[in-house]
């Protein structure tokens, strides 16, 4: 190595170094200003009030780390109610469970995989954006009801498990696969509160996405019977693996009728096409990915090439995968409705483009063809289901 190869090593190095501490500086920011300014959900009281934010803390759930776990409800109209699977990576071996996020991993693009446990900073990522945003005039949700069921065990909420796992340093931890248990005892306050809405929305981010086709059927099956409208979407739930199976079995330990369906190295579509045989036209069924997503495929790059960086080779990758994935879902059902968009922000998506869109700021600003997600959202929950920007796969 010359002296030039080993002057830019070092600046590199220092790079990553700095990028680590300030991503490390801005997370304890935000999590002392939303402490010291009283904008952290309070916990729900006796007598909520409407449009409100509340933190439920669940005594029988459990974040990755051991620490406590606790979901966010709002009191909206009873006859509506949006049960949302909140997203946050996930970890589907030792090497991943052993390497959680931090905001300063995050932003020097160092391997991180997984929120193992809820904090301050959290809350900006869970309510009072997209979706759950109680402000905007422009969110066709902002008077719903809503149980956000939090996510913080890298199971993709269908694990049942606690694996031990060698830490970076060589020492050894637990990661509690609980997502399951956390997604049941989530049920019992969303019956309690919200016990016969007319419509429902189930929704999910990223790895909140997958779980959508995964609990499903369960929800309407033990929790909401008599409701006879239900909407599935899952926004940006692809990565293909081939060792899924394995991993919901052995792994997580998830329950048979979760890892029995997975055959094939998409977990999203097996799961969809078992829903689907059973339940047929019981749900309105939904699904949006932005076309090159830049963190999907850094996953999906770390997986099959154990390098976690996106770059427009392994974008493209993604893109005929989804174009294939989303062929499939319209095979499951013609009706199946898609939003595609080639949505981008500065910097963040490294060259590709975003990483979800329902829950954060530009959900009702940016439009596809014109129609903001939020548009076709609310349209697919009053019956009008369509298709945007499928063109941008046929480029």
């Amino acid at each position: 190595m010359d002296k030039k190869q080993r002057l830019v090593k070092k600046n590199l190095k220092h790079g990553v170094a700095f990028a680590s501490k300030f991503g490390d500086f801005i997370e304890t920011s935000v999590g002392k200003a939303l402490e010291n300014h009283d904008y952290l959900a309070y916990e729900l009281p006796e007598n909520p009030e409407s449009n409100t934010w509340y933190r439920v803390t669940l005594d029988k759930g459990m974040s990755g780390d051991g620490s406590e776990y606790y979901i966010y409800v709002k009191i909206g109209d009873p006859d509506k109610l949006c049960i949302f699977f909140s997203g946050g990576g996930m970890a589907w071996n030792e090497y991943t469970a052993a390497r959680p996020v931090t905001v300063g991993k995050a932003a020097a693009w160092e391997p991180n995989f997984y929120w193992n446990n809820l904090r301050p900073f959290t809350q900006i990522f869970n309510i009072n954006v997209g979706i759950t945003d109680i402000s905007s005039p422009k969110n066709p949700f902002r008077d719903w009801s809503f149980v956000v069921v939090t996510y913080a065990t890298g199971d993709l909420h269908v694990g049942n498990s606690d694996y031990t796992y060698k830490t970076e340093d060589g020492g050894e931890d637990v990661l509690h696969f609980h997502g399951y248990i956390n997604f049941l005892e989530s049920m019992k306050v969303s019956k309690r509160l919200f016990p016969n809405p007319k419509r429902i929305l189930i929704a999910g981010n990223s790895a909140g996405a997958f779980a959508v086709p995964a609990l499903a059927g369960e929800i309407a099956d033990d929790w909401y019977p008599k409701t006879g409208s239900i909407t599935l979407f899952s926004d940006s739930g692809m990565v293909l693996y081939k060792k899924w199976r394995k991993t919901a079995k052995t792994i997580w330990q998830s329950k048979e009728s979760i890892w029995e369906p997975i055959v094939s190295d998409n977990i999203t579509l097996d799961w969809y096409r078992n829903l689907y045989n059973k339940y047929g036209d019981r749900f309105r069924y939904l699904y949006s990915s932005s076309e090159r997503d830049y963190l999907l495929s850094a996953y999906y790059n770390e997986i099959v090439n154990k390098k976690y960086k996106t770059d427009k080779k392994v974008q493209d990758v993604y893109k005929k995968q989804l174009t294939e994935m989303i062929s499939e879902l319209k095979k499951i059902t013609p009706s199946f409705g898609v939003y595609v968009d080639d949505f981008k922000l500065p910097i963040i998506t490294m060259g590709g483009t975003v990483h979800t869109s329902v829950r954060e700021l530009h959900f009702a600003v940016f439009t596809q063809d014109g129609i903001s997600m939020a548009k076709w959202l609310g349209d697919a929950v009053d019956g009008k289901v369509y298709d945007v920007g499928l063109r941008l796969l046929e480029k």
